[in-house]
Formats: structure tokens, sequence, C-alpha cells
């Protein structure tokens, strides 16, 4: 089940390839996720000493739990093997190339990242996209 999904992320990125990460989470966070109290806008994941790592992504506090020191955009480990981030940081060092959040999901009872390598998109990319998803809107709407 989807749980925060980062719209911008295909508008703004053309997505080569996905991976699946764990992340580590305190409890209140995990409790503030459930509730969908979250947001993946500008956030990115960053390669540091062979770990990737979840930055800017804003987990907004639980309002049951003790939030005295509580920062919603901490930095949060995200778990992958070795070889993914392998592979990640080798096609980072590429230009143009970024890590994109996007989405947070739950499998079984565990809650885990949606993240994809990704390219910008130019601007006259995303006005073509633009053109294409409304051309396809009008097909299906004369369909009808």
């Amino acid at each position: 089940m989807k749980l925060i999904i980062n719209k911008k992320a295909r508008y703004d990125y053309e997505i080569s390839k996905t991976y699946t990460a764990g992340i580590v989470l305190e409890g209140r966070e995990v409790k503030s996720l459930r509730a969908k109290h979250a947001s993946l806008t500008g956030s990115f994941v960053k390669i540091i000493n062979s770990e990737a790592f979840l930055l800017n992504a804003q987990i907004n506090p639980y309002a049951f739990a003790k939030n005295d020191d509580y920062n919603p955009k901490r930095t949060r480990k995200l778990l992958l093997t070795k070889k993914e981030i392998a592979d990640l940081d080798q096609a980072t060092n590429n230009k143009g190339w970024m890590i994109i959040p996007l989405s947070i999901f739950l499998k079984g009872r565990n809650i885990k990242v949606d993240i994809g390598l990704g390219k910008g998109k130019k601007v006259h990319e995303k006005r073509e996209a633009i053109k294409k998803r409304d051309l396809e809107r009008e097909v299906r709407r004369d369909t009808l």
C-alpha cells in the first residue's frame, strides 16, 4: 500500500532504473508515516562512505508522541545491498544523474522506499509530456 508518492519526481526527472530500499526510522516516524503525514518533495538520496542516506524528506511529528527535540527533515539511512549501492554510486558520478525517492510504501509490516536513478528533464521535454498527456485525455474522452 502506497503511503507517500513524490508526484513531481516523474515530471522533473526521466527515471531509468528503480530500486526498493528499507529505511531506518524511529517509532514516532513510523506512526506518522502510517497516518500519511510526510512529504518527499525536494528530497534526494546521497551515497556517503558506501552508505545511502535520504536527505530533506519531511516526516511531520506524530501528534501523540513527545516531540521536544524532533527534527522532521533529519537524514535517514537507507538499507540497500553493497552491489546496489556500488551501482548507484557509479551512476551518480556521471554528470546529470541523481537518485530520487519516488514513493514510501508498506510491504507487509515493513516500510520501504522506492528510489529511482534519473536524469533531469529539460523545459521543452516537460512541455511535450504535458501535451501528450492532454492529447491522451482528449482521446479517452472522445471514445467514451
